[in-house]
């Protein structure tokens, strides 16, 4: 809106200062004969500049006033007999004051401006570098965990075991790297689909010939995909194993739905 834009751009503050050009004094004056918002901020304006004028007022010195008169006075008398038939004209020393006040106030709403802008421009700047650290630190985690799968990859006493669905389950496969000098056994369950609600995979050994309770396996955590997790250690198995069971798990296995041998 026009209004608007007169109120924010400061040439209100020019008007009521004086330091408004031809064009500005139209474009307000014709604004205030029809628009009582423009007239009620213009007064508002003008109520502040007096405030300010009265806070920061210095008194004269004694005799300043008769002083300053004199010299007018006398400026004026010699070009009233300057033969050069050159006249001065003097301004009166209240003008002075109006005209410093104005351009005080000028200066002071240009740094008020500048100071927004920067103020702006400083947020900003802090939100991106908050946004890129996050953003960092987002691609450091995800490089740390690439590096731990890969460390227990290439582990020498690493033994991956493939876990290939069974017929009922065709799409159930994952894979399982079994440490043999500790006994760890780390599962990459990215593979399996996910659990329907209300079931939860749960991971098994096969150590002579009986199956033996693994954990739970989690597979998404808050929407993202779990890669590696470690599970129970076992010092010694022929075989893995997962089942699909109600949420929590079971004492024994129900439905297996993927299977591989060491």
């Amino acid at each position: 809106m026009e209004e608007q834009h007169i109120i924010s751009s400061g040439i209100l503050e020019l008007y009521a200062t004086g330091l408004a050009s031809a064009d500005e004094i139209q474009q307000v004056e014709k604004l205030l004969q029809k628009n009582l918002e423009i007239a009620a901020e213009l007064n508002a304006i003008q109520i502040g500049l007096e405030a300010y004028a009265n806070m920061n007022a210095v008194t004269p010195a004694n005799g300043i006033k008769e002083k300053i008169f004199s010299k007018i006075n006398a400026e004026s008398a010699v070009s009233d007999n300057n033969p050069t038939g050159f006249t001065s004209r003097v301004i009166p020393f209240t003008n002075y004051w109006k005209i410093a006040a104005a351009a005080a106030i000028a200066l002071l709403i240009g740094s008020a401006v500048l100071n927004v802008n920067y103020y702006n421009k400083y947020n900003t700047a802090t939100t991106e570098l908050l946004q890129s650290q996050q953003q960092i630190a987002q691609v450091q985690q995800q490089r740390n965990e690439i590096k731990n799968d890969l460390d227990i990859v290439h582990n020498r006493y690493s033994v991956p075991v493939a876990l290939a669905g069974q017929p009922s389950s065709p799409d159930a496969t994952a894979k399982i790297f079994w440490l043999k000098n500790t006994g760890d056994v780390m599962i990459d369950a990215s593979n399996l689909p996910d659990a329907p609600a209300g079931k939860q995979y749960q991971f098994w050994a096969i150590v002579d010939g009986v199956a033996v309770d693994g954990g739970l396996i989690i597979t998404n955590d808050k929407g993202k995909k779990v890669r590696m997790q470690k599970m129970k250690s076992f010092g010694k198995a022929q075989a893995f194993a997962i089942s699909l069971e109600k949420e929590g798990g079971n004492p024994t296995p129900t439905a297996v739905v993927s299977m591989g041998k060491i």
